[in-house]
């Protein structure tokens, strides 16, 4: 049925006629949506109910009739295709759900009504969660003539279509060869620059001249990648002897922050073109690099840091502590290992235009190399970015509280959303402890709340 169905509705369409195509689009709809619950019907034979009182598992049987039940409400959600989320507690939701309800049978306070709250928070966050979606893209308001925004294009009008491939013409034969070439200029000088600095005895003038070849070689990179770039509140820009922590959006941020000052690196030691790199800016410049082995080692890393950090000559560090790229329209949870040390702590957002191009690097779809290419034949690079007032840790504040402090900053600066979860759930699965915490939140209702509801026996 549900292939017939389909057929019938691409055939309608195919025949233009308006009506005929709505209704058939609004059956298979529905034929589609039933097709994807009727597994419920043969699973659902029993629900568990964790208790912490009894600190056993119950069994609440339910009938087949009050699964049906359930199973047209979600049709009924997923066919009208509006779902409005609500910011309320568990607790009030449920409590607004239990009010009419009829008196709960002996056994439990569970009721069938506690099913719904559930399957419409499932049914939104299938539709789309807070975390998937700030590992993709940015979606614009409208098209920027960049392929890559819209991969599925149409033709629309004549005009258009010279503009886009007049676009074309432009980004990758005229601005995109001109880039490389400052890129490459950029990258040679850094490397010869910072070598021939390296060589100099520690003269008073040598940590100038490492400054000043450092952010002339990122200035030349900036150039490469067209570059506009707006810096408010200078009289906020990180000190010696202080940490920098900005929100990550791609690799590029580097080029961008260093475009004003210079900052001391951290990271893991690389091979190839990349570790020529380090090993030229190391000889001038107390970058901290560590070895693959030494990652590993929590305690190692900390000493270092504060090493640095307590030598008021040295550059500021430069941290992203998210862990990862974020598609630049939130800020995700900060690691705290930065924020233990005890330094200064000096907050940075950056806030990029995505109408001029996407910065935004997602590692798990392009490498390193493909997506430089699409950044140097986009139109432009446009950001902001906000240094904001120094930050210390307050009295009895530990640091994670730190940490979601000085978050909190940025992302209200950025104009972006403060989210609590782990960038690390790009890659891995969301961890069982975390799913534990919503089943005792819902059982603790059952304790709290023994005896306020009738019929309650728990």
């Amino acid at each position: 049925i549900w292939s017939i169905t389909g057929l019938f509705s691409s055939v309608i369409t195919l025949l233009s006629v308006p009506l005929l195509s709505l209704l058939s689009t609004l059956l298979h709809s529905l034929v589609n949506a039933l097709f994807q619950f009727s597994t419920l019907i043969s699973t659902c034979f029993h629900a568990y109910l964790y208790s912490e009182r009894e600190n056993q598992i119950k069994l609440v049987p339910i009938h087949l009739t009050n699964v049906a039940v359930v199973c047209c409400l979600c049709v009924c959600i997923c066919v009208s295709g509006l779902i409005q989320r609500e910011d309320g507690s568990m607790e009030k939701e449920l409590e607004e759900l239990r009010r009419s309800r009829p008196k709960p049978p002996d056994g439990g306070d569970f009721t069938l009504s506690d099913c719904f709250y559930f399957t419409r928070r499932g049914i939104e966050s299938i539709i789309e969660d807070e975390v998937t979606q700030r590992f993709s893209s940015e979606e614009l308001v409208s098209w920027n003539l960049l392929t890559r925004t819209n991969n599925d294009f149409q033709y629309i009008s004549l005009r258009l279509t010279l503009v886009y491939g007049l676009g074309i013409f432009v980004r990758y034969c005229i601005l995109a060869p001109l880039r490389i070439t400052l890129a490459c200029i950029g990258l040679s000088w850094l490397v010869v620059g910072t070598s021939a600095v390296g060589l100099l005895p520690n003269w008073r003038i040598k940590p100038w001249l490492s400054e000043w070849v450092h952010v002339m070689c990122y200035r030349i990179c900036a150039r490469g990648l067209s570059a506009t770039i707006r810096y408010h509140n200078r009289e906020n820009i990180p000190k010696k002897g202080g940490i920098c922590v900005a929100n990550h959006t791609s690799p590029i941020d580097i080029v961008i922050l260093c475009n004003d000052t210079c900052y001391a690196m951290v990271g893991q030691v690389h091979g190839g073109l990349m570790g020529i790199v380090q090993r030229a800016m190391v000889r001038s410049c107390p970058h901290v690099w560590f070895e693959r082995a030494e990652m590993k080692d929590r305690h190692l890393v900390t000493q270092r840091l504060k090493d640095h950090v307590n030598d008021k000559t040295k550059l500021p560090i430069l941290i992203f502590p998210e862990g990862t790229c974020i598609n630049n329209t939130s800020v995700m949870m900060f690691k705290k290992g930065s924020f233990e040390i005890g330094a200064t702590i000096y907050p940075v957002a950056i806030k990029y235009d995505p109408k001029f191009g996407d910065a935004f690097w997602n590692s798990s779809k392009y490498s390193m190399v493909n997506y430089l290419l699409m950044m140097m034949t986009s139109w432009a690079l446009v950001c902001n970015v906000w240094y904001l007032p120094a930050m210390h840790q307050r009295e009895g504040e530990d640091a994670v509280q730190f940490a979601n402090r000085v978050k909190s900053a940025i992302a209200r600066q950025g104009g972006l959303v403060d989210l609590q979860w782990d960038g690390a759930l790009k890659r891995a699965k969301v961890k069982e402890s975390f799913k534990e915490q919503q089943q005792k939140k819902y059982s603790s209702m059952f304790n709290n709340n023994a005896g306020k509801y009738p019929g309650s026996n728990v």
